[in-house]
């Protein structure tokens, strides 16, 4: 096994390396956008996770949105602005959050509440936005294994799921099975699986909820699908998959197993 960090020289060290499979364990912009994944294609390494399309598409909000009110997902309703907008003045009614459009780990989200003034955004932030109604609720998560879908985890964490709560031992506490309704549950691994099926998702992905337990199913909301769920200690997918019956190394064989171009 070879690790190879993702910087420019990162075609020659994959050429130079010649791996048979790529576990590709990158986050965020470039490395679950489409781009790594295009340059795999073109080196024709076979690669984990999802494909070129399906990558881009997830990485895109708004457009994830639009794949998913096409096949009758529920999603919060939501907008595209740009920075200035948003700074000027609210662009919806209170409350809802501001995040970028194509970052995932929860990077830069604003959540801004009732009574409260328009948010002065970081300087890193994009010219464009994406303004979401805020959902109120629990925060779920389920995640896709090929065409199965694993149990559904409950994240409890003291405020926003934010990258640190995500990334940081004790930022969080996850209830793997999550307490909750069996019809509620039923309907998380179902929307999952639906996500992954519309956005052409392969291998591992997982989407992430709210849910309004006073609605009911009706109060279950689609936040995103993450084609690139985390693997730390503290990640998700791994405790699903676990409670599945599956140690790390089988979860992580699995991966590499299903492994291909042409994704």
């Amino acid at each position: 096994m070879v690790e190879i960090d993702a910087g420019d020289d990162v075609a020659a060290r994959l050429l130079a390396a010649r791996p048979d499979v790529v576990f590709n364990a990158l986050h965020g912009r470039y490395g679950e956008d489409g781009c790594i994944q295009g340059l795999l294609e073109w080196l024709k390494l076979p690669y984990t996770h999802s494909g070129v399309l399906s990558s881009a598409l997830a990485m895109d909000k708004e457009k994830t949105k639009e794949i998913y009110r096409a096949v009758g997902l529920p999603v919060a309703e939501s907008r595209l602005a740009t920075r200035a907008e948003v700074e000027a003045g609210h662009v919806m009614a209170p409350p809802y959050v501001v995040k970028p459009y194509n970052e995932g780990s929860s990077v830069g989200v604003y959540i801004v509440h009732e009574g409260s003034n328009a948010p002065r955004m970081a300087d890193d932030m994009p010219a464009v936005v994406m303004v979401e109604a805020f959902a109120p609720g629990r925060e779920l998560t389920c995640t896709v294994m090929g065409e199965r879908a694993l149990c559904v985890t409950d994240i409890i964490v003291d405020g926003w799921y934010d990258f640190e709560a995500k990334y940081t031992a004790g930022g969080s506490r996850h209830v793997c099975p999550a307490d909750i309704p069996a019809d509620i549950a039923a309907a998380c691994q179902d929307y999952a699986l639906r996500a992954h099926a519309a956005l052409g998702c392969r291998g591992v992905s997982r989407t992430d909820f709210r849910w309004d337990e006073a609605k009911g199913v009706a109060g279950l909301i689609l936040l995103e699908t993450n084609t690139q769920p985390g693997m730390t200690p503290t990640s998700l997918s791994p405790e699903q998959a676990q409670e599945a019956g599956l140690s790390y190394g089988q979860f992580v064989t699995w991966m590499v197993e299903d492994a291909s171009c042409n994704r």
